[in-house]
């Protein structure tokens, strides 16, 4: 926080008064007796004109997921986030197809071990070099 502060050089009632928190919470915050909550740190930050951003290992910026109001289920929910959206399935891409029913116009592959074995599957075929002297995952097989 007094990096932050520093950055714009604020005093904490100043900082305090552009976040819209009492002035006794940035002295706090800075010495450690309190820890923030998020919407806090956030207003705390923007006083500052910094943001929060998350990053992956390698130091990459990791956006949020784009929501699309179109893509939902039958009973108007979203599809589960951690798992693959499938827009316009093809034969065999949808578990219902081994049924003979009706393929909808999007799906998603609820078998973790088919999506861990279509990923593997891909990333061997795209990082060729990569994966030179790696032998080739089994091909992945369709469900019906």
């Amino acid at each position: 926080m007094r990096r932050a502060r520093r950055i714009v050089r604020l005093s904490q009632q100043q900082m305090a008064r552009f976040a819209k928190v009492a002035p006794s919470t940035i002295g706090r915050v800075e010495a450690g007796n309190l820890v923030p909550s998020l919407a806090v740190l956030e207003r705390l930050l923007g006083a500052a004109g910094l943001f929060l951003v998350v990053v992956d290992q390698e130091g990459r910026v990791v956006l949020p997921m784009a929501d699309r109001d179109d893509v939902q289920d039958g009973a108007s929910r979203r599809y589960p986030s951690h798992l693959d959206t499938i827009l316009d399935p093809e034969l065999g891409e949808w578990w219902g197809d081994i049924y003979g029913l009706a393929r909808p116009p999007e799906t998603y592959h609820r078998s973790s071990a088919d999506r861990e074995a279509r990923r593997r599957r891909s990333q061997w075929e795209v990082r060729v070099a990569q994966h030179r002297s790696a032998p080739p995952p089994p091909p992945v097989h369709d469900y019906y």
